[in-house]
Parts: structure tokens; sequence; C-alpha cells
């Protein structure tokens, strides 16, 4: 058992920040006044086709939650940025994207935090993000509020009808001993409540879930993958992404190196998204990014990455992958 079990029992939030703060890395060396990566990517749309969207990764204060798994932290800064600074670097970014029709803005925390991104920039913001359909960024449950409905409301302002409000939360898994293990600090309750407000308030949800999290067998991480997708649903989410829990970011790879932690498989996270599409309650999208460190096999790894990305972009289920080697 790590140290992280042994010395802090899972009681003292404050000590688990601070075992996760002293396993960490340099930084990265940032402008406050550009965004960290932009890009144009697709998402699939539920009617058929395709969703152009803009993503903004912004540069910001790094978030006050030390998730245990979070390797965001690495692309941001250790104080509030300079006034403008958060439209001027969406600015930067729209005059060098391609046309699309929704807009990300993510900045490796809660958007709503206001030490993140400064409520006196809302209005410039909404401006920005007046030609899209839809502006989705992310947010903890506990942020959620007044400044929430303060920036919906201005978005509706900017335009004839005004971008659509996403917000983007971090379930991870609704096992309730490794959700509080990994220092979320929320509860699955706390989560539900945020949720119904959103959709009181007409703000779509999006959910970000965790494939095999730590201190779970291969299996135990498929089984609560889709136990967690159930939730997300139940809770009114439009989308779930399936993310797999990764190294990266030091007290990770202290765990792993403990044995409490392993990535995922590409064949559960095939099965995750499987039973995902199966529950035809909304979209579920497979996190592709770095796939190949998810490959046990190197006969199949390139046909089960062509069949999640297939599944991805057309939300339906296909034949599954059959090889010679791992079957």
């Amino acid at each position: 058992m790590s140290n992280y079990n042994q010395a802090l029992g899972y009681l003292n939030a404050s000590d688990r920040d601070r075992w996760i703060l002293e396993r960490r890395g340099p930084r990265n060396r940032l402008d406050p006044r550009l965004p960290y990566a932009f890009f144009n990517e697709t998402e699939p749309n539920l009617g058929g086709g395709e969703i152009p969207i803009g993503t903004v990764l912004l540069t910001n204060r790094e978030c006050p939650y030390r998730c245990l798994m979070c390797d965001l932290w690495q692309n941001t800064l250790e104080g509030t940025v300079p006034d403008g600074a958060i439209a001027a670097q969406i600015r930067y970014a729209l005059e060098r994207l391609e046309p699309a029709r929704q807009l990300k803005l993510y900045n490796a925390g809660s958007f709503f935090d206001p030490a993140a991104i400064p409520p006196a920039e809302y209005a410039e913001i909404a401006a920005l993000a007046a030609p899209f359909e839809r502006v989705i960024v992310e947010c903890h449950p506990a942020v959620i509020g007044r400044r929430t409905w303060r920036f919906r409301d201005l978005l509706t302002e900017s335009g004839r009808t005004g971008p659509r409000l996403e917000i983007a939360m971090g379930l991870e898994t609704v096992h309730p001993v490794v959700l509080d293990r990994l220092n979320k600090r929320m509860t699955l309750e706390q989560f539900r409540k945020s949720a119904r407000q959103l959709k009181q308030e007409g703000v779509a949800l999006r959910v970000f879930l965790l494939v095999r999290p730590p201190w779970m067998t291969e299996a135990e991480g498929v089984e609560w993958a889709k136990r967690s997708l159930e939730f997300a649903f139940e809770c009114g989410a439009e989308t779930c992404s399936l993310i797999p829990t990764r190294a990266g970011n030091g007290a990770m790879e202290a765990l792993q190196a403990d044995g409490e932690f392993s990535p995922p498989t590409l064949h559960s996270v095939e099965a995750a998204l499987e039973f995902g599409l199966s529950l035809g309650a909304g979209r579920v999208l497979a996190d592709l990014w770095d796939l190949e460190q998810f490959a046990t096999c190197a006969e199949c790894a390139e046909g089960r990455a062509q069949r999640l990305r297939f599944m991805n972009a057309r939300q339906e289920i296909i034949d599954p992958v059959t090889c010679r080697s791992c079957s």
C-alpha cells in the first residue's frame, strides 16, 4: 500500500494536496496573453454529420482543486492573469482558427473561478462568442452558481438568439470511495444537485468520466465506467466523454510504482464506449489522445484505434476486432 494510503488515510484534504504537490515536476512557462493551444476539431451530430468546433485552451491561474489524476496544472499560471488577458487570448485564437459552429473555452480548471477567468471579462468574452451556436466551458460542480447564470445571460444577449451555454463537469467515477480518494472535493449528491441546477437554468451538461482510475482492476474499471455512464445520463448529460486514466503528473507514477494504478487497455476503452452507445441516452465519446500507450497487442492496436475513431464519429457500435494473438 502506498504512503498516500498509509500516511493520509484519505481524511485530510490539505494533506492530500501536499502529497500530490510534492510529486510534481516543473510547470511550462506561458505567456498570459496567449492561449497555450488552440485547434479545430469535430464532434458527431446525433442527427447525422459532424459539428465543426473551435477549441481554445486558455492560459490562466491553476485550479484550486488538486485532483489526484490531473496533469493540466502543467499549463497554468501561479497567479491571476492581467486585465483583458483572457479576451485577448480568445481573440488571438479566433483570428487563426477555421470557421466553426461551436466554441470550446477550456481553462484547465473552472471557468467560473473568478481568480481564473475574471468576471469583468465576461461581457467581452460573450461578444467574441456571439457568432457560435454553443459555447462549452468546464467547471467544478462547487463553482456552479450566480456567475454561471450571469455569463449565460450575457451570451443570450450577445446575438439575436445567442449561443447556448454548455458546462463540462468532471464526475470521474461513481465509486464513492475512489471518488473521495481522487481528491475531487465533491460527493455524488453534490454533483447531482449542480446538474439539476444546470437543467433548471437551461444550461447543457457534458460529463468527463475516467476509465479505470486507481484502485481498480481492469474488470472493475469497465464495470464502474458503465455505472458512471448511467449516473451521468440520469443527471441529464447530453454528452459523456470517456477518458482513459493516464500517468504523467508525478502522483500517478507514484501509485503505479506501488501497484495501485495501471492504465486501462484499449479493450476496456472499447467496452466502455460500446456500453455507453448501447444506452442511446446521448453522445458518448472516447478520448483518443495518445491511444498507443493503452495498446497491449501490437498486432491489433491500430485496428482497435480505428474502431474507436469510427464509433466516436458515427455514434454506433460496429463489429469487434478479431486478433489471433490476443483474442
